[in-house]
């Protein structure tokens, strides 16, 4: 038996390979699935299943793809309804695969089709479970996701979770290996571990979700409390999970049209395309196309892609670091952005060489902004989560978090200059891009974010432990 976790960390997201005896299954694949076609073909093996935990809100699967060139099943726990063909597994209905077996235990509570499977090994001993959004690594599902599909509440599916992990996983063995479809930096869940893999008996000792003494009402209020809205693509990837999607291949061919300057500067005119720069923080402040937008292929590229432009149906431009441009389309396209159009041909160095009109962003280092405070009393905006911002944070510092920036529009100055800053860079720069494409442009980001704050003597609040909000 052979099992491999493939955990793509810009996404927080893990699928699954196991093989026995030459045949294969997938769990939870990414929407390019060559790669595990290619593996499993280098072992001389068939995939056979491909297991989907349930409808998943933050990724594409590469299910509907990977059945269409392996012809091998799609399976899906109890409840689930998909537009294509797929086996609806029952409660304990068990799979093999070579010598191992899985079984769907169904685990209602994240989405009432969640599933969590349970792999056996050729001597039919509990080996792991495949968790999907049931149970994470400190953590559990966030149960409101599911909540618009009927007349259940948040609290309801909160229930059915707590009675799916007492019921279905606190049962097993403690030496039971827990493999959760996501990990820290999710928006699925909201305390994960920064680990990937753990056992179930750790995870009885430390996860809030699983205490021994906890009673129903009490989960359901651990669970619930501090939920963020969920980023609005969570919906729309949901749809195209359960009804399928264009083949990545074709998405692939139309974004990677090359366009020169002049055709690219056209086609953002003539289509309503946003312009999307995935280059380096520093290079977009340098100089980077009028109105464009940042978000940095270095970062959690396609969360904040989802985030903060929300509609994937909205047709997109790209501005990449020469050789990037394959690379950033699939990545688009993994959590459904399937409009790209084509990218600027030569990078940014071919725009400026053309003598196309370009834009900066004003920059300067903590020691600049803290002279600015000490002289001035200079506004500061801090883009960083709530969290974050309550932990820690600038003296008099106005807290307008990088995933609710449009809600807070109305509090930035528009007759004198204001200070942005976040943790490390990343965000601030992509805070400002968008402040810019709004007309906003009496901003300064501070380089280094928070970390080169502190370090530079900025006067900061009482430290707050973040577990403790």
């Amino acid at each position: 038996m052979k099992v491999e976790q493939i955990y793509t960390g810009c996404l927080a997201q893990g699928a699954y390979y196991i093989e026995s005896n030459g045949e294969v299954a997938i769990i939870d694949p990414l929407r390019e699935v060559q790669p595990y076609i290619k593996k499993a073909n280098s072992n001389n093996a068939k995939i056979k299943y491909i297991f989907e935990t349930h409808f998943h809100a933050d990724f594409v699967s590469g299910h509907v793809t990977l059945a269409k060139e392996t012809g091998a099943d799609i399976i899906y726990g109890p409840k689930a309804n998909p537009s294509f063909d797929a086996i609806i597994a029952t409660d304990n209905q068990e799979f093999k695969i070579g010598n191992v077996t899985i079984t769907a235990l169904h685990t209602p509570g994240h989405t009432m089709e969640s599933t969590t499977y349970f792999l056996r090994d050729e001597k039919g001993k509990d080996y792991a479970i495949f968790s999907g959004d049931t149970l994470f690594l400190g953590d559990v599902g966030r149960p409101d996701l599911a909540q618009k599909m009927g007349v259940l509440t948040e609290k309801d599916l909160a229930g059915f979770l707590f009675d799916s992990l007492r019921e279905k996983i606190m049962p097993l063995a403690d030496d039971v290996i827990v493999y959760p479809a996501h990990g820290a930096g999710s928006a699925c869940g909201k305390n994960m571990m920064k680990e990937t893999v753990d056992t179930l008996g750790n995870q009885k000792k430390m996860n809030y979700a699983l205490r021994a003494d906890m009673t129903k009402d009490e989960f359901i209020d651990e669970v619930i409390d501090g939920l963020l809205p969920p980023p609005q693509y969570f919906p729309l990837n949901v749809k195209m999970n359960k009804e399928g999607y264009e083949d990545v291949k074709k998405v692939l061919e139309r974004g990677t049209r090359a366009l020169s300057p002049a055709a690219f500067e056209a086609a953002a005119n003539e289509t309503g395309a946003i312009v999307l720069d995935v280059r380096h923080q520093d290079d977009f402040a340098k100089s980077h196309i009028p109105r464009s937008i940042f978000i940095g292929l270095d970062g959690s590229f396609a969360p904040w892609v989802g985030a903060l432009i929300a509609d994937v149906q909205q047709p997109l431009l790209l501005v990449t670091p020469v050789g990037m441009e394959e690379e950033t389309v699939t990545r688009l396209s993994r959590v459904g952005f399937d409009g790209t159009l084509g990218y600027l041909e030569g990078g940014f160095d071919a725009w400026k060489k053309a003598a196309m009109e370009y834009d900066t962003v004003s920059q300067v280092d903590a020691d600049g902004l803290k002279k600015a405070i000490e002289t001035e009393n200079v506004p500061v905006f801090d883009v960083r989560k709530e969290s974050e911002f309550l932990s820690e944070h600038i003296i008099d510092a106005v807290n307008t978090p990088l995933d609710f920036l449009n809600d807070h529009l109305a509090e930035f100055p528009n007759n004198k200059l204001f200070y942005v800053h976040c943790a490390g860079g990343y965000r601030s720069m992509i805070a400002s891009s968008i402040l810019k494409s709004r007309g906003i442009h009496n901003l300064i980001d501070v380089k280094g974010g928070f970390k080169a704050i502190k370090e530079a003597g900025v006067s900061v609040s009482e430290f707050v432990c973040p577990t403790t909000l």
